[in-house]
């Protein structure tokens, strides 16, 4: 039998998702070799290469056995999958923002119930995040650069990740809430972890003995 196909996601939890499989033992480091490359396999493992926000679908659907991703991936999309593991890296933060300039009146405008223009990526965890607080939001759903959003009228605030609030000050955004904290997660196929238990619970097991904190 084949080893594990992992799905390991582009971006910013790349390097943290490379460091975890390789200290639990895993050839990780082939995906280096050619960065045009999609599919990898070294001794015995597949990787595959994706987007963030694909790993879950991949996994989910079984095209890979287990993966790694952002806890903000999986609030997104809520997918059937088995979260295994709280990798303890990768830590960023969903806010509420608003143009420094414009966040009393959007402060001013939530608390009285009023219906805000809100730009996200993250459009079902921006529509949660109201609809608890009994409140209705209009959300635009972008792919990049949400924090122009607010500075040329699109909307009124942005419900996006921050990891330091670095690009946010740089735009004259304020953070107005905390939404949600983030961290990388090791998560698996429902069917892979029943039919290939002990090699998933190997890898997790393998993960949690280099320190990692347990999810």
């Amino acid at each position: 039998m084949k080893g594990l196909r992992v799905a390991v996601p582009k971006g910013a939890i790349f390097e943290d998702a490379l460091r975890a499989l390789g200290a639990a033992g895993l050839p990780a480091e082939v995906v280096r070799d050619n960065g045009r490359r999609l599919v990898y396999e070294a001794g015995g493992y597949e990787f595959i290469v994706s987007r963030p926000s694909d790993v879950p679908v991949f996994v989910e659907y079984g095209a890979a056995d287990v993966g790694i991703v952002g806890k903000d991936v999986l609030e997104e999309q809520q997918p059937n999958v088995v979260e295994l593991l709280d990798l303890g890296t990768g830590a960023c933060r969903m806010i509420l923002a608003a143009a420094a300039a414009k966040a009393g009146e959007v402060r001013e405008a939530i608390g009285h119930a009023e219906v805000v223009r809100v730009a996200t990526k993250f459009p079902n965890t921006a529509r949660r995040y109201f609809e608890g607080m009994g409140r209705q939001a209009e959300v635009i759903e972008l792919h990049g650069s949400i924090e122009l959003a607010p500075l040329v009228g699109l909307s009124e605030c942005i419900v996006d990740l921050t990891a330091t609030g670095t690009t946010l000050r740089e735009n004259a955004l304020v953070i107005l809430d905390d939404i949600s904290s983030s961290t990388a997660r090791l998560i698996a196929n429902r069917g892979a972890y029943r039919l290939r238990n002990a090699e998933v619970a190997a890898l997790a097991d393998a993960i949690r003995e280099q320190g990692l904190p347990v999810g």
